[in-house]
């Protein structure tokens, strides 16, 4: 399987948080999505549960930065950019179904 860190560098946030995207490809990694029983203390979730993200966005979700917005927000705008980032994987033939 490919190298989906690698693969989110330089490429367009799909977590798109209204009024904190910065919309820099530059900037953008995979961000991971916390799920309980998939991750814990010092151990990240798999690459198939990241979004691709830019800083901005990444801070949001991570709680690095205020936001107007809820955590539960937060979250369910992060399971959509995984969500999102799943499609351009299988697209690009990176991931299989």
């Amino acid at each position: 399987m490919a190298d989906l860190r690698k693969e989110a560098r330089s490429r367009e946030c799909q977590i798109r948080i209204p009024g904190i995207c910065n919309g820099n490809p530059e900037t953008s990694v995979l961000a991971h999505y916390r799920l309980a029983g998939t991750c814990g203390t010092g151990i990240k979730p798999d690459d198939m549960q990241g979004a691709i993200a830019c800083n901005c966005c990444h801070d949001a979700i991570d709680g690095r930065v205020k936001t107007e917005y809820s955590h539960d927000e937060l979250r369910l705008m992060h399971a959509e950019g995984v969500m999102r980032t799943l499609a351009i994987w299988k697209k690009e033939g990176l991931v299989k179904s």
